[in-house]
């Protein structure tokens, strides 16, 4: 957990700290400034991971199994927060993150919280 916690910290500085700027009213749909865009970011980071272990757990348990909607649901995320994830991943790990991959994150954040705010909702029967 404390490590999650890190990449939360790291990948919100990041964020804050790096060198992209919005090309027209601010970051994302909503024209957010950079540390409210940060601070969106990290929450969506946040509900992804755990709707991610909730499925696993419930997986592990027997609670569900391969059921199409919340499979494909799960993949859908995945899909939509690769951006975030490859972006936390290469923070870790010390990499560079391009000008590129900071944009897809910036254009990608909504998705990510809408698809995994709808697994969770699948996932709330069980």
């Amino acid at each position: 957990m404390d490590n999650l916690l890190g990449l939360l910290l790291l990948l919100t500085g990041s964020l804050i700290s790096g060198c992209t700027s919005p090309l027209f009213g601010g970051y994302g749909a909503e024209g957010r400034t950079r540390e409210e865009f940060a601070r969106y970011v990290e929450e969506v980071f946040k509900l992804q991971n755990h709707v991610t272990s909730q499925m696993m757990i419930l997986m592990e348990n027997g609670d569900i199994n391969s059921q199409q909607s919340i499979t494909k649901a799960e993949q859908h995320m995945q899909e939509k927060c690769s951006p975030i994830n490859e972006y936390a991943s290469r923070d870790i790990d010390g990499l560079n993150i391009s000008f590129t991959l900071r944009r897809q994150v910036e254009k990608s954040a909504e998705d990510c919280d809408k698809a995994a705010h709808e697994l969770k909702s699948l996932l709330s029967n069980y």
